[in-house]
């Protein structure tokens, strides 16, 4: 997952390269009266933590990648208001002082590790999600511009498909993949506003990542989060 995140920056900067080359494009080329914006999109992202169980803090590596395309769709005469869906990927981990493990019964442990009664290297959980982004565009784009302010909103549904959560200290390595109480159903909120290619990017659970998931000291495990960080659009 480390690896995926360095990776992911010069996937974007190629991005960005692209980005220049279509620009560099749009002013040579004549102008479209039926032009659309914003087709593909890469997003890094730093996650924090909402609603999780009290004594539960960020500890280690928190962040997201996030690849996709976009069908835009304009709604108005001047094409500056559209609808936008499409399909992406997005790669998550969470660094936190939540431990997910199992007991001799094969049921699932939530425990929340204290730095003064646990030493440990590592504690996380990662995802993987095939999203369906849905947005509802506003910018100030004309067909002969390419640098413009936008504000973008909506909803992601996602699943799922490959969990990890990981434990490491010293002689003992640990990790689960099948959690019953995971939700793979993943429904965000979603904004993103800026100027020009890069933009401000926030995205929240609307969904827990647990269902029926309780502590070793009793508390529910209502394990949200809230991701900031920057998207970059591409045609």
């Amino acid at each position: 997952m480390q690896k995926l995140f360095k990776n992911s920056f010069l996937v974007i900067g190629m991005l960005m390269m692209c980005q220049g080359f279509a620009q560099k494009l749009t002013s040579t080329n004549p102008v479209d009266s039926l032009y659309r914006e914003d087709q593909f999109y890469a997003g890094l992202t730093y996650n924090l933590l909402s609603s999780v169980p009290s004594g539960v803090n960020i500890r280690g590596l928190s962040g997201g990648v996030h690849f996709g395309f976009l069908r835009d769709m304009p709604i108005n005469k001047r094409r500056n208001i559209a609808v936008a869906i499409g399909a992406g990927l997005a790669f998550d981990q969470f660094g936190q002082t939540l431990f997910i493990g199992e007991n001799l019964n094969d049921e699932t442990i939530f425990t929340v590790l204290k730095d003064s009664e646990v030493d440990y290297d590592r504690n996380s959980f990662a995802t993987a999600v095939i999203e369906a982004p849905i947005e509802f565009r506003w910018r100030s784009s004309t067909a002969s511009s390419y640098r413009f302010w936008r504000i973008y909103t909506g909803v992601r549904v996602g699943y799922a498909y490959w969990f990890r959560s990981t434990f490491k200290q010293n002689g003992n390595n640990g990790g689960q993949t099948d959690v019953p109480e995971f939700d793979r159903l993943r429904l965000a909120a979603t904004l993103s506003f800026g100027y020009g290619g890069i933009n401000f990017y926030a995205n929240y659970s609307i969904n827990p990542f647990f269902k029926d998931a309780v502590t070793t000291e009793g508390e529910t495990v209502d394990f949200r989060t809230i991701k900031i960080g920057l998207m970059f659009y591409i045609l």
